[in-house]
């Protein structure tokens, strides 16, 4: 009987509160059941290690240890990516402070980064000092070309140009997800092409469901088998060449250790 009158009260604050199903169709239980259309009820993609793909040792020279950014092993791998590229040209979307794009252009001959206009960010209801801040880090690097706009309405073809490695770090919403994945594939990729997508993960041991059907739905079918979670980092990477990997059982024992040394220089 309880739970017939918690069902009944729940139905009458979502008649008097519509907006109140997004608390549903964005929690984590709506996107796992969602995740049941795929075969096998696909919850995370296979591991491939991180040790595989990243230059060993590996070097960041711009990293702030602030909110909202990137893994150092996030960015390490799009570092190293760049590096194994000849003459890599570089694309982003969602540049932030621009941590990510300004360490992969000491490595890539060319960058481009995507994100909303100073217009667009204010009329979100975000303050202008969160505007100032975008692209606060590379926006004095000679081969990075910041464009902005937003990705469900911006013309990705009218770029006339396509990249070897793709970085999707916007918004990480289902629809965006979809959205962003779609149109790179449809319009920037090459058949060697990279793509890298942020925030997979909400930790390495965590997968967003949210995210992770974002990416299903949005890269063609065919491609599906070439999709990985790269350990150690919030990453999932689409590699045009079969890559070896396994199923992970979380939580993980540890089956490497990293050396980090901190050095700071004031800006």
């Amino acid at each position: 009987m309880n739970k017939i009158r918690k069902l009944i009260g729940g139905l009458g604050l979502l008649f008097k509160n519509p907006s109140l199903i997004n608390l549903i169709t964005d929690s984590e239980f709506y996107w796992k059941n969602y995740l049941n259309k795929y075969q096998n009820n696909l919850l995370q993609l296979q591991t491939v290690d991180i040790s595989k793909l990243i230059e060993n040792p590996s070097e960041l020279n711009h990293y702030a240890f602030l909110g909202g950014g990137s893994l150092p092993t996030d960015i390490i791998l799009l570092k190293s990516l760049s590096k194994k590229i000849p003459k890599c040209s570089y694309f982003e979307i969602g540049t932030w402070r621009g941590e990510s794009v300004i360490n992969v252009s000491e490595t890539a001959k060319e960058c481009f980064t995507l994100n909303l206009s100073e217009e667009d960010i204010l009329a979100e209801g975000l303050p202008q000092k969160y505007a100032d801040l975008h692209g606060i880090l590379s926006k004095e690097r000679k081969n990075i070309t910041h464009l902005f706009g937003n990705t469900l309405t911006y013309d990705f073809g009218a770029l006339g140009k396509k990249f070897d490695l793709i970085f999707i770090d916007g918004n990480h919403k289902y629809e965006f997800v979809k959205n962003d994945t779609e149109k790179v594939f449809s319009h920037l990729v090459h058949k060697e092409s990279v793509v890298v997508w942020h925030d997979y993960a909400s930790n390495p041991e965590k997968v967003r469901f949210d995210v992770l059907a974002g990416i299903l739905d949005g890269l063609p079918k065919e491609k599906h088998a070439n999709l990985y979670h790269v350990s150690n980092s919030l990453c999932a990477i689409y590699y045009p060449e079969e890559l070896e990997s396994k199923s992970i059982d979380f939580p993980i024992q540890p089956n490497k250790l990293f050396t980090v040394k901190i050095q700071s220089k004031e800006i």
